[in-house]
């Protein structure tokens, strides 16, 4: 799966980025460009009566499941469950042959969203269960599975609140990460499950595996009292990230950071490129695949600066970079390959990469966009992300790359006359199906399946019917200044692609120690 966390990565270092000159294509080999790609069938996947829907997953089948706001107001709205979009409800949904599909909350006037799905049909994710939690002040929030018509809490490890990984299995092994009854007098425990800056006194948080009714804790790394699993593949191995020690860092105020790999009943320590934070592919659940390989980014000694990296059988490699100072995973494919995003020489430009038998290539940009990301690709070698001007509030450009070609804009693949203007490529699947999203000119937030078609011509007629330059003059950014991206602007940034991964936003209040 886009979508997209990423708060977590914590970077330090000043990447001061110059005024880019035009590298993107012109007008006329974009349109060249786009024609040579099928068209895409548009399907707004609709709503559950509120004004936006949210996806986290997508399956091989095409089975997407997310959150969706209801038309139902929330009384209390006091932030974590809730988007600028309103105060509404939500609820976990999925969407099938063209089916939107309500699955309901736990008993009770509750929130719930959908974090991942499987082949059989059980859906994943998190609800409110209707009680206070008397440890962090906010409603509780427990990890549910939707099967069968059911919905069931799978329970915590003797605390009050549990929380999702992105991914459940073929086997109905589920992870994520539960509290138990131990205190947590320093306020750790919640920064390992929502990021380091939620430092709040309660219990602590361990890494669990739920499967067949059952919970299984699976520990936590050296002297750490907090660990949080991210992905299990159909083989049953998960990864996460743990505590190692109890000190706080100077760089985070929260205590070393290294990811883990979990099989038959052992954690093994990752590590980390040399700093003291290291965690998983920003796109949670893609950053491990079915070959066993994990997919991260870690800070180097000194917590400067950070970059990809992705770990097998005990070897972890450091990926580099395109050139400047940082690099980011994304996530991997059953390919072992993995995409992200990374600065180029001089810290110049930060551009979305593929990474591919010891080699990362730069997939360019769209446009005279300054930044790109890659979030999801396939073994297919496709690639979707977003295009985006890296002064906030510029307009995304979402974008198809294919084996070593140039980077399209989605718009420029669907129907003309849609009237719609996608925003954000969050996931592809194995048959090439794309999952994006776009903000309405009524504010609202819709998800849409991009289904691929046959026929470059008909699409070559797409092209031109939708009117290309209508397409780019609606986004351009060629009126903007980019200034430097500082840590802030990044970020910024960070905080803008957040939106495809839900349980990143659902959090208890901030706070310090």
């Amino acid at each position: 799966m886009r979508h997209g966390r990423l708060p977590w990565i914590a970077v330090t270092a000043l990447l001061a980025l110059p005024a880019a000159p035009f590298t993107g294509l012109s007008q006329a080999q974009a349109q060249e460009h786009s024609a040579k790609h099928s068209h895409y069938t548009l399907v707004d996947l609709g709503t559950l009566g509120g004004p936006a829907t949210y996806v986290n997953s997508i399956d091989s089948r095409g089975t997407v499941g997310g959150g969706a706001l209801t038309s139902v107001p929330d009384p209390i709205c006091t932030g974590p469950w809730h988007q600028s979009t309103g105060c509404y409800y939500e609820h976990a949904f999925n969407w099938r042959k063209g089916v939107l599909t309500d699955l309901g909350t736990l008993p009770g006037e509750n929130n719930s969203f959908a974090a991942s799905i499987n082949s059989r049909g059980a859906v994943f994710g998190v609800s409110e269960n209707g009680l206070p939690d008397p440890v962090y002040g906010v409603r509780a929030f427990v990890t549910t599975i939707w099967k069968d018509g059911e919905v069931r809490d799978l329970g915590t490890l003797g605390g009050g609140l549990s929380w999702p990984g992105l991914s459940i299995n073929d086997r109905g092994q589920a992870v994520g990460a539960a509290t138990n009854a131990d205190p947590d007098p320093e306020g750790f425990g919640p920064a390992i499950v929502f990021g380091p800056d939620v430092v709040a006194p309660g219990v602590h948080w361990h890494a669990t595996l739920w499967q067949d009714g059952a919970i299984q804790d699976l520990g936590t790394l050296g002297e750490g009292l907090d660990s949080y699993a991210l992905s299990v593949n159909e083989g049953g191995q998960v990864a996460g990230i743990s505590y190692t020690n109890s000190i706080p860092s100077p760089a985070f105020g929260i205590p070393t950071v290294d990811p883990f790999f979990w099989e038959n009943g052992q954690m093994i320590d990752i590590g980390t490129l040399g700093g003291t934070y290291g965690t998983l592919g920003t796109e949670g659940a893609g950053g491990l695949n079915n070959k066993g390989q994990v997919a991260g980014t870690s800070n180097l000694a000194g917590d400067q600066t950070a970059h990809a990296f992705i770990w097998e059988r005990g070897s972890l490699l450091d990926l580099g970079t395109l050139g400047g100072t940082f690099s980011n995973a994304g996530s991997i494919n059953d390919s072992g390959e993995v995409v992200g995003w990374s600065t180029t020489a001089a810290d110049a430009t930060l551009r979305a990469f593929r990474w591919k038998n010891g080699h990362m290539t730069n997939l360019g940009s769209l446009y005279d966009d300054v930044c790109s990301l890659a979030f999801s690709s396939n073994s297919k070698g496709q690639i979707v992300g977003n295009s985006v001007p890296c002064d906030i509030g510029g307009a995304s450009h979402p974008f198809l790359w294919e084996n070593g070609g140039l980077m399209v804009d989605l718009n420029t693949l669907i129907p003309p006359g849609s009237g719609v203007l996608l925003n954000e490529g969050a996931f592809i699947n194995e048959k090439g199906e794309i999952v994006a999203s776009a903000t309405l000119d009524n504010g609202e937030v819709h998800t849409y399946l991009l289904i691929p078609g046959e026929g470059e011509a008909d699409n070559a007629a797409s092209v031109a019917a939708t009117g290309f330059d209508a397409v780019r003059a609606s986004q351009s950014s060629t009126s903007m200044t980019h200034g430097k991206l500082t840590p802030e602007k990044l970020a910024e940034l960070r905080a803008r692609f957040a939106n495809r991964h839900r349980r990143f936003g659902l959090m208890p209040p901030k706070s310090t120690r």
